[in-house]
């Protein structure tokens, strides 16, 4: 069989300035069913690393003439970009075989299924195997009605199979698909972490086992966090680096938990001495920052200078109604602990929650002045579909905007009791000019002592941040 896995062209989130991440997903997946069907002719078009556009992907799907067509769906805003790039492929090849999945899909399966005729099937939850056996399936024109975690169209009709239980040991998972797109990693960067050093991404984790009612990554790895061993997720580290130049990784757990095996990984990196040769990034939680602080001196020896931290809110109402499970003292602390370490400390924050007032927001502009993160980023609070705060939302109809592109956290989707959809993108800009425009902020981070700090000041003091989210209002 030959099987195409394509990441259409699309836009990116320019709130974190230019970067081009790697398409993780489908090299996840290509790698998978490689390991397992050696037989079958696997190719990945990344066309933003190609800066191929629409016209040109049309004819890379000429060009190869595969069976079928899989396209990497990341996020609910790249669900048009999903669907152009399939109809795409149908356009070229009626009988192509089209599919998908991710956290869109297969929280809108049924949906998606009836209003887009172009997808034939998508793939719910975990990937990996239901692909494999999907793909065998097709080969020998067998019944897909058993092949557990797929949705699909037969004839007139749309069956939707028992879930498929997730894989218990990712230590079985290959090593990452960068060979796939060997030919262009020097293009995959992140300007403002890592300047021009060659950027991957690397999967330590899967899921996470807290209940935030906002996140779509919580329920669609059913509220389970399974990982790799601490000695798998440094040689993925050394295979990045040795085998493609890797100098900057991110460490894409949904949520970096502190444990055994994190004491295993940092031994790891700090024996092969690669935290003096690799620098990385990971997203952790301020409340298990604060109680695992004595692993952080060891954190930032195996190459860690920079953790970002949910810290969403300082009023301790709006983190139980997010059921965060953190309080605004703990992101005090998780923040000093960061920076005695001298590791880049980031922290996001929510506006948007019903309850919020311009009184609320403003309150939260001061809590974030005296918490002084390395670097904020201000998100609307947005109903994914999937999350609890979508069911909630649908519910009470809250929702006004059904524009999928707009679904990406900087476009106000909802308003809340007091504050129009308007007043809350007005609000948004409001926090990045409080934030962004201070003096004397401004002059502290581009003459830090810390050199990520004052390469990152540097940066966004060129950029167009502030004109960007003032011309969405």
């Amino acid at each position: 069989m030959k099987i195409l896995f394509i990441e259409p062209p699309k836009g990116f989130w320019f709130i974190m300035g230019e970067y081009l991440p790697p398409p993780t997903g489908i090299l996840q997946l290509a790698a998978y069913l490689e390991a397992r069907r050696p037989q079958d002719e696997i190719s990945v078009l990344d066309c933003q690393a190609e800066l191929i556009e629409w016209d040109g992907m049309e004819k890379r799907i000429i060009s190869y003439d595969p069976d079928i067509v899989a396209v990497s769906s990341l996020a609910t805003c790249n669900t048009y970009t999903v669907i152009r790039a399939l109809d795409t492929a149908k356009k070229v090849n009626p009988d192509i075989f089209t599919v998908t999945g991710g956290q869109h899909f297969t929280a809108l399966a049924d949906e998606s299924l009836k209003e887009y005729p172009i997808i034939d099937a998508i793939v719910r939850g975990e990937g990996e195997e239901t692909l494999v056996e999907l793909v065998t399936k097709l080969e020998t024109a067998q019944s897909l009605a058993g092949v557990k975690g797929l949705s699909f169209r037969h004839v007139d009709q749309i069956i939707h199979n028992p879930r498929r239980p997730l894989i218990e040991d990712l230590n079985t998972l290959p090593m990452p698909g960068y060979h796939f797109v060997e030919d262009h990693m020097s293009r995959y960067h992140f300007k403002m972490m890592a300047g021009d050093r060659v950027y991957a991404i690397v999967e330590g984790s899967r899921g996470c086992d807290h209940h935030c009612t906002f996140c779509s990554q919580c329920s669609f790895w059913e509220y389970r966090w399974r990982t790799k061993t601490g000695k798998r997720i440094a040689d993925e580290f050394e295979y990045c680096k040795d085998n493609f130049g890797a100098e900057f990784l991110w460490l894409t757990d949904d949520n970096f938990t502190f444990s055994p095996r994190t004491i295993e990984f940092f031994n790891e990196l700090n024996s092969r001495n690669l935290g003096d040769e690799l620098q990385w990034f990971v997203q952790a939680r301020a409340d298990d920052v604060v109680e695992y602080s004595h692993m952080i001196p060891d954190m930032k020896r195996s190459g860690n200078n920079w953790v970002l931290m949910g810290i969403e809110s300082g009023s301790p109402e709006t983190l139980e109604d997010f059921k965060k499970g953190i309080k605004p003292g703990q992101a005090h602390k998780a923040m000093r602990i960061l920076k005695q370490n001298d590791i880049f400390a980031q922290g996001t924050f929510i506006i948007g929650n019903r309850k919020d007032t311009h009184k609320s927001i403003e309150g939260l502009q001061y809590f974030i002045d005296e918490l002084d993160p390395d670097l904020a980023i201000f998100m609307i609070l947005t109903p994914y579909p999937g999350t609890p705060l979508y069911a909630e939302a649908e519910k009470n109809g809250w929702i006004e905007d059904r524009n999928w592109a707009n679904y990406d956290m900087i476009h106000a989707i909802m308003p809340t009791e007091t504050l129009s959809t308007r007043q809350v993108q007005e609000e948004l800009y409001g926090c990045y000019r409080h934030f962004y425009g201070s003096i004397t902020r401004n002059l502290r981070g581009y003459f830090s002592s810390n050199p990520i700090k004052k390469k990152t000041y540097r940066y966004v003091a060129n950029k167009t941040l502030l004109r960007q989210l003032k011309a969405m209002i």
